[in-house]
């Protein structure tokens, strides 16, 4: 790693608060924010004492870190690989891109390969060294998905509700699944829902043919959130507004979203931060192994996708097949394509999932008493030149 300190402040940067944003500096210590001080741009800043390390900011950006809830790898690995250097090459990638917490997303598949990544992701968590991007837990997406609404899942491995797998792997490894996408127009969907609910989990809408009033039914047992909004999932109709009409009416679900251009347009992008309550949008990547990586032939969960121009599609049929963004590039997409503030922006791509993760008194926003996962960007939302997570720094340019 980049630095040891345990005391040290970035100067002359902007930095996006919650509701501003304030040009200045930010101190921590021990991992902890515990100044944040307007300045004068060009004003020269001086170290508090010798023990101080002071980072020059160049004028760039200041951002909490990237919270990324649906990410399935990144620069040739994939957490279906269940194995260490596979989760270390994925958290460097992404850390590199700002991310400094993420959840580990499986694909649609057996229920030995999907406990082998339960496994592998309690393992690397508690052995206390996550060197890069700080893995928060686990989102399962299926296998309990709509046979109609596929995507790039392997249709061979979807299942109907299992409350037993569900029930035997929480036994396991308590806490440390966060989320599970299924279809909640399926027989048995209710039941789990409320038994995720009970234990805290995230419960969300994906892959899925129900209809408005399965959706309100599922929000009602306990359903709190729609993966990747718009893609997979029943349209928006007039006289049956389907899952979409549900996830942007109904203020009790967030609403993840993948800003690359490909899987939404731009419009429907806006129209989904117009429909949905400030603190209720989460912006993903659902990145594969090909991120970083760039044209080629890939796999996803068994699956052949190719990569032309960056976007990702099975070989066999040419659905969307995850995506090749980062953190990074899905916030400036909304810089760029929406007339949004860069604090309501940050909310989305921070707060918004450290909240949904019970994460929000740790992190997801600068503010003192906070801990210190922090991305420093130049003022075009480009290029990273610093990520820092805990205090420590993780990446720098």
């Amino acid at each position: 790693m980049t630095s040891t300190h345990t005391k040290w402040r970035v100067n002359n940067v902007r930095i996006v608060l919650e509701d501003q944003t304030i040009q200045g500096n930010v101190s921590v210590e021990n991992g902890i924010i515990t100044e944040i001080a307007r300045s004068d741009a060009d004003e020269a800043q001086s170290p508090h004492n010798g023990d101080w390390q002071i980072i020059d900011g160049t004028g760039g950006v200041l951002l909490p870190g990237f919270v990324d809830v649906h990410v399935h790898g990144g620069f040739g690995a994939d957490f279906m690989d269940a194995d260490k250097d596979a989760y270390d090459t994925i958290t460097r990638f992404h850390a590199s891109n700002g991310t400094t917490a993420m959840l580990a997303t499986t694909v649609t598949a057996s229920h030995d390969a999907i406990a082998a990544v339960l496994e592998a992701s309690s393992a690397y968590i508690g052995s206390g060294s996550m060197p890069y991007a700080a893995l928060a837990g686990v989102h399962l997406e299926g296998p309990f998905i709509s046979e109609l609404w596929p995507g790039a899942q392997n249709p061979s491995f979807i299942s109907p509700p299992r409350l037993d797998w569900l029930q035997k792997w929480h036994g396991a490894h308590p806490g440390l699944i966060k989320q599970l996408t299924l279809a909640p127009e399926k027989e048995g969907a209710l039941a789990l829902i409320g038994w995720l609910a009970e234990q805290g989990i995230v419960a969300a809408c994906g892959h899925t043919d129900a209809k408005y009033a399965d959706i309100i039914k599922a929000a009602d047992a306990g359903l709190t959130q729609a993966v990747h909004t718009f893609n997979a999932m029943r349209a928006l109709h007039h006289r049956e507004p389907g899952t979409v009409g549900a996830v942007l009416s109904d203020s009790r679900i967030y609403a993840e979203v993948i800003t690359d251009g490909h899987h939404v347009h731009p419009a429907a992008v806006r129209l989904l931060a117009a429909s949905k309550p400030m603190d209720k949008v989460i912006l993903i990547t659902d990145a594969i192994a090909a991120a970083g990586l760039g044209d080629g032939s890939y796999k996803l969960g068994g699956l052949e996708v190719d990569v032309k121009d960056s976007v990702a599609r099975l070989h066999e049929g040419g659905n969307l097949a995850g995506s090749t963004l980062t953190m990074i590039d899905a916030f400036r997409f909304m810089v760029e394509n929406t007339s949004l503030t860069l604090p309501q922006i940050s909310r989305m791509a921070s707060a918004n999932p450290a909240a949904q993760l019970g994460l929000q008194d740790r992190i997801g926003c600068i503010a003192v008493g906070k801990q210190a996962d922090l991305v420093l960007t130049d003022h075009t939302f480009r290029e990273v030149k610093g990520t820092w997570v805990n205090g420590r720094q993780v990446f720098q340019q």
